[in-house]
């Protein structure tokens, strides 16, 4: 009787004493949001990780109406800068990772010509996330024009929301998908194989996707962002991060 009563005083303490948290993430952080937040909750059983996901645009418009989030991981740096000199943001944005591209097909293909294969007459149409809204967007777009098949691809061309709908696209109703290479290891994309399914985009093609962070006015007195922000930018998180495909910073 003892130990169950010196269990449930523990029990109590702990629920009384633990704090939740609720952070943006941009969708393609979500394939290896799982693993980081395992991590994180080994070292701070203590807090509880509430995980927002969405495109970096929309959770900006969204952080700017008093949404609830007190830390936001973006896909690109021009977002958290916006929230900085908004002063919605109380940190500098920081680089927590450098997102790459990738060619997608559900289907085996040849993908020895890399993006120029885009603009071949057997891809009819390919998925892209919205350049407006989404930095993944931008850059395929960007690697499209370097690479100097944009017009002919530009036809072809069907937009996602955000890098998880346009993977969803490209698993669906697009021949071709460029994509983050983060989704490509997830548990649901494994059975497909670099070189017959996807390959990656040649980074000298766009300009480095550098994926900013910053704790946000809601997290004042909250400690347990400020040990989640400290732990995404340590060794371990980024140890994780380069497992899902992303650059080296």
């Amino acid at each position: 009787m003892m130990i169950r009563h010196l269990l449930l005083t523990l029990l109590m303490t702990l629920s009384l004493t633990a704090e939740e948290i609720t952070i943006a993430v941009a969708a393609n952080v979500s394939y290896a949001i799982d693993d980081l937040k395992a991590a994180f909750m080994a070292e701070h059983p203590e807090t509880d990780v509430r995980v927002i996901i969405g495109g970096s645009g929309k959770l900006t418009a969204q952080i700017k109406r008093g949404a609830p989030f007190g830390l936001f991981m973006s896909a690109n740096m021009r977002y958290p800068e916006a929230l900085y000199e908004a002063k919605v943001a109380t940190t500098l944005p920081r680089v927590y990772a450098d997102g790459a591209l990738a060619l997608f097909s559900v289907r085996a293909r040849d993908f020895s010509s890399g993006i120029a294969l885009l603009s071949e007459p057997q891809v009819r149409t390919v998925a892209v996330a919205n350049p407006k809204t989404a930095p993944y967007g931008k850059a395929a777009l960007e690697a499209m024009q370097k690479a100097g098949v944009y017009e002919k691809v530009r036809p072809k061309l069907v937009y996602g929301e955000s890098i998880a709908q346009t993977v969803a696209y490209a698993m669906t109703a697009a021949e071709v998908g460029v994509i983050a290479k983060s989704a490509l290891y997830s548990k649901k994309m494994q059975a497909y194989r670099e070189g017959r399914n996807w390959v990656s985009v040649d980074p000298s093609l766009y300009q480095p996707i550098e994926q900013g962070i910053v704790l946000l006015a809601y997290a004042q007195g909250k400690p347990g962002y400020q040990a989640f922000y400290d732990f995404i930018l340590s060794e371990k998180a980024q140890d994780i991060f380069k497992r899902y495909g992303y650059l080296l910073l």
